[in-house]
């Protein structure tokens, strides 16, 4: 998951700047903080993307790459002529708009730490909401990242069509060794959130954000 954020500097209000001053790395942030933070960026920015990326997808491209083309088609979305277009960390090679690579970015430029925010909030919601339909996993509590309950529920119950088959965790070795056989995984699209809907793009497995304004 991917996400950009435009932001008009001149047109800020006086709150929003102090706002988004004190941005920086949205994992450095509790959930708490994180979760007052985003409508907050909502308010205050012009346009807001997020791409999203199936696992099939991540699986068959890498998650580097499947991670840089997101961020492109996120940035895409937001450009406007005359944009500063600063992205976090890397060049994007496929992105259609100049733009430059920021090292640490989130902490140095209020519209990268924004992105952050957005991008998270909307995963870690996701998750949580995947969590009725895959209630062994823990989704509630660890919004799929790799603890040790959730490892146990791979081997336990085996890999839901959320689950990366190309992630190298000791799980899905345990299963190897076990004699599973994971399927292939099958798409994933984000439930509408607010001014963040999803939507399919015929292009590719994957949905989009509307951009807000």
């Amino acid at each position: 998951m991917a996400a950009a954020v435009l932001l008009d500097l001149e047109r800020l209000s006086l709150r929003d700047r102090r706002a988004l001053g004190d941005l920086d790395d949205s994992k450095q942030r509790s959930e708490e903080l994180r979760e007052a933070t985003y409508p907050v960026v909502l308010r205050a920015a012009e346009r807001v993307a997020v791409t999203i990326r199936c696992v099939r997808g991540i699986d068959s491209r890498g998650l580097h790459v499947t991670n840089l083309q997101a961020l492109g088609r996120s940035l895409e979305r937001v450009w406007v002529p005359g944009a500063v277009c600063l992205v976090d960390g890397f060049s994007l090679p496929d992105c259609g708009v100049e733009h430059r690579a920021v090292i640490d970015g989130d902490a140095s430029s209020a519209a990268i730490a924004a992105a952050s925010i957005v991008a998270k909030v909307t995963r870690d919601r996701y998750m949580r909401g995947a969590d009725a339909q895959y209630p062994a996993f823990g989704f509630g509590e660890n919004v799929g990242y790799s603890t040790p309950g959730h490892r146990e529920a791979i081997m336990r119950v085996g890999p839901t069509e959320l689950h990366r088959r190309s992630f190298a965790s000791i799980a899905y070795s345990q299963l190897a060794l076990d004699g599973g056989s994971p399927e292939g995984g099958a798409e994933v699209l984000a439930a509408q959130d607010g001014a963040l809907a999803a939507q399919p793009d015929p292009g590719d497995v994957e949905a989009q954000a509307r951009e807000a304004s």
